[in-house]
């Protein structure tokens, strides 16, 4: 079993290495008919194939400054005159958080349709279109782009001397047509070099031994150290607890061997291993894109959620019928491996109403998009769950020094209970976002939270008891000091929500608090003035892409290069987007810690290279990619093609810190709202740079 986990972890971290470039979008085009008449109008249709757990944005919706729209820019001919606008068929609504508004989007496919009239025989239709796709699962956000050709129609009859004035009306011009599809137009200003002389530019050179593991691996890594947590925790349950004296009593008194031990731990994880499998297929790629985006998975997660901790709370217990149990358990009185396999068997399904809802929540947590996920979540658990009862049967003396049964382990039951209410908000919230129900704001998760903790720091002090607190334990007023210890944590929490009522962030509890926005009560403003980091020259573009919390830097990499040589100082490059939610959420949640601006404003020249940009350049910099042979004419493609080209990888946000040779100091960083996190990777790579250059 355990090389099974190992071949798993190694298949997850191969592929993080080898898959950077993301294409979660494939588009095609097609006529609506294959034969056509001079004058007869048809449709040009896209269809686009999008990945599960990604989506695209649609060509119009009235969210003006947020995220970037599709677009079509047919290329002027005159065999055809297009008619009307783009049409998307049928797309989704979708509230953008960080934005703050309602957007349009498709998943799984997509389909846009524009009308044209055919001017000529030879028709031909071409273009280019522009998009972005997001995922939740992660928060990458990729810009697109690609070009279509259509010139496989039939076109009969004679011209009407209409069509051909038509027609010769179009002869005229050339170039690109641009129906409006959300963005009427594309600037074409002419963009002035700022004057400054730069050494030979290679780009950004990155060391493959500098990639590392992706968010997702490190989202697997903790998802099984929490299951693995789960696990150990459910040994203190009152269902569990009372049997490990059973499982030594099973090996010592039928004179069961050290082999069979072992094998018995084995069947307890294999069991548990199974019953993940068999869930896997439901959490197939598909689940995590629900769970973001639909009302209804989050709501049946925070029903099973509350069912769970009341469960624990003892209003009710979730039993299997007594009959099969019993039938399970006489199997385990025979010998062998067969023996040994139904005593397994029957510690899983006694244990069942403690572990059932603790094995639920792993189950719930695992639905992420990945196959993989719930199986080694069942086997994490299951291997804490079962390193004891194994130890155990091949070590029975230990026996004498287990603590006895008695109340202490309801009351485990009991704070658990407690914790699975808490954690069951983090469902509605998603659904109430989503839907703008306002009925979980953030000050009202915040209150929730604060009674459930002030609850469990009263229950530890024995302030009051629980129905299944009976016995000596339960009369007995003695607190231990283990509980006093719980109590004082839970109290501190307190005390740490408390400033969130009234607007505090409470950064360390962001991803699973609503939104600031949702907050009607904010008493808290920050005040962030201007970082007053020093630059070189006036920054290109700066006239229309700007820097946030006041930063000052550049939207140029070359003239960024170029300061950051003068002053000795390393280069921070930000790879964002205008339409990247993602992106503003990390500069709203970590740029704007004082230790974070703090950085870049002293240690780092800043470069934001926007991929989405669409201002074109002068033709004299325009260039044709080594990587997909296409001319990149605006500044988001060639910042686009800079990022893929010399970085493998085309997801936003993405930040690398390079020194003056252009090579990359430490491993990029993605999508991690840890401040933390990011403060050790902005002072790593300024000790990094350091070494080499001073």
């Amino acid at each position: 079993m355990n090389r099974v986990f190992i071949v798993f972890v190694w298949i997850l971290s191969f592929q993080s290495l080898n898959a950077q470039i993301l294409q979660p979008a494939k588009w095609s085009a097609s006529a609506s008919a294959s034969n056509v008449k001079l004058g007869d109008e048809l449709e040009i249709i896209f269809n686009v194939k999008i990945d599960p757990t990604w989506y695209l944005y649609s060509t119009e919706f009235p969210c003006e400054d947020g995220p970037l729209k599709t677009e079509f820019i047919f290329k002027e001919d005159p065999s055809y005159q297009l008619v009307g606008k783009v049409v998307p068929i049928n797309p989704v609504d979708k509230y953008d958080e960080i934005f703050e508004c309602d957007v349009k989007v498709f998943k799984k496919t997509a389909e846009f349709r524009q009308r044209i009239k055919v001017l000529s025989k030879d028709l031909t239709i071409a273009g280019e279109y522009n998009y972005q796709v997001c995922t939740e699962v992660d928060g990458k956000c990729i810009p697109g782009d690609g070009e279509f050709l259509v010139n496989n129609v039939e076109v009969t009859g004679k011209a009407p001397a209409q069509i051909k004035e038509q027609r010769a009306e179009k002869e005229k011009g050339t170039g690109y047509q641009l129906p409006v599809t959300g963005n009427d137009s594309i600037k074409e200003e002419k963009l002035e070099s700022s004057g400054t002389t730069y050494e030979e530019i290679k780009g950004p050179q990155l060391d493959e031994a500098l990639l590392k593991e992706s968010p997702e691996q490190k989202s697997l890594w903790a998802f099984l150290l929490v299951s693995f947590l789960a696990g150990l925790a459910a040994l203190l349950t009152p269902c569990v607890f009372p049997m490990i004296p059973m499982t030594v009593t099973f090996f010592t008194g039928q004179g069961r061997s050290k082999f069979q031990a072992l094998i018995y731990g084995f069947f307890i994880i294999l069991i548990y291993s199974i019953a993940g499998a068999a869930v896997a297929p439901l959490m197939g790629p598909e689940t995590a894109n629900h769970l973001s985006t639909e009302w209804l998975p989050n709501i049946i997660f925070f029903l099973v959620f509350v069912i769970f901790g009341l469960s624990f709370l003892g209003l009710f217990e979730i039993t299997l019928p007594g009959t099969f149990i019993t039938k399970v358990d006489r199997q385990a009185e025979k010998g062998g491996l067969t023996g040994v396999f139904f005593m397994a068997f029957t510690i899983v399904l006694v244990s069942f109403s403690c572990t059932g809802p603790i094995v639920g929540s792993i189950l719930v947590s695992s639905a992420g998009g990945e196959i993989l996920k719930p199986v080694l979540g069942m086997f994490a658990f299951s291997l804490a769950f079962a390193i004891p009862f194994t130890l155990f049967a091949f070590f029975p003396g230990w026996m004498k020094s287990l603590p006895k049964s008695g109340g202490w382990l309801n009351a485990v039951k009991v704070v658990l209970g407690f914790l699975e209410l808490a954690l069951a908000f983090k469902f509605l919230s998603i659904a109430d976002q989503a839907f703008h129900w306002g009925i979980l704001d953030r000050e009202i998760n915040i209150a929730i939270w604060i009674v459930i903790s002030l609850l469990i720091g009263l229950y530890l002090m024995k302030a009051f008891r629980m129905p299944g607190d009976t016995g000596k334990d339960a009369e007995d007023k003695t607190i231990s000091v283990p509980r006093v210890v719980m109590a004082i944590g839970m109290f501190t929490f307190v005390l740490y929500l408390v400033p969130g009522m009234w607007g505090a962030p409470l950064k360390a509890l962001a991803g699973y608090l609503p939104p600031l926005y949702t907050h009607d009560f904010d008493l808290i403003s920050t005040s962030k003035g201007n970082a007053g980091n020093q630059i070189c020259d006036v920054p290109k573009y700066s006239d229309f892409l700007h820097l946030p919390h006041g930063l000052n830097g550049y939207f140029d990499y070359k003239q960024a290069l170029a300061c950051a040589r003068q002053q000795n100082k390393p280069l921070f490059i930000d790879f964002t987007g205008h339409g990247c939610t993602n992106c503003r959420e990390m500069e709203a949640v970590v740029w704007s810690d004082p230790l974070v601006l703090e950085r870049l404003k002293n240690d780092y020249v800043v470069v934001a290279l926007y991929v989405d940009d669409k201002t074109q350049l002068p033709e004299a910099d325009w260039y044709t990619s080594s990587y997909d042979n296409k001319v990149k004419k605006t500044i988001g493609k060639q910042n686009a093609d800079l990022q893929i080209t010399n970085l493998k990888n085309n997801a936003q946000p993405f930040y690398v810190l390079l020194g003056a040779d252009e090579k990359v100091l430490v491993s990029p960083y993605g999508y991690n709202k840890s401040v933390d996190g990011f403060v050790k990777f902005l002072d790593e790579g300024k000790k990094k740079y350091k070494e080499l250059y001073r």
